[in-house]
């Protein structure tokens, strides 16, 4: 079973969420960019567990952004966790960052 999070931010960049989420988890992110997503981080930490910080604004088709999530257009930065079993602990840890909102959970 696959468990989906999603996080949001209007309190911190990308850039910053992830040097926040760096020193309180002791990972490492590694920056990427995708024609899709534009300029993202992610960590990957040892049980598989998958963090993505990224702009919800992502660049569109046709010159303007276009919303990774359109049903949270006022948050500006997500933070996307992909993990095999419920991490309900590091669940924990991030909903002790201030202005990190949990928005969804998904399980397939």
């Amino acid at each position: 079973m696959t468990v989906s999070d999603t996080y949001g931010t209007n309190s911190y960049t990308a850039k910053e969420l992830t040097g926040l989420l760096a020193d309180r988890l002791d990972v490492t992110f590694t920056e990427r960019e995708s024609d899709y997503l534009g300029v993202y981080f992610l960590a990957t930490l040892a049980d598989t567990t998958r963090l993505q910080v990224q702009p919800n604004a992502i660049p569109g088709d046709n010159g303007e952004d276009d919303l990774y999530d359109d049903e949270h257009p006022d948050v500006s930065v997500l933070l996307l966790m992909t993990s095999s079993a419920a991490a309900e602990p590091l669940n924990d840890e991030l909903s002790a960052v201030g202005g990190l909102t949990w928005l969804r959970s998904t399980r397939s």
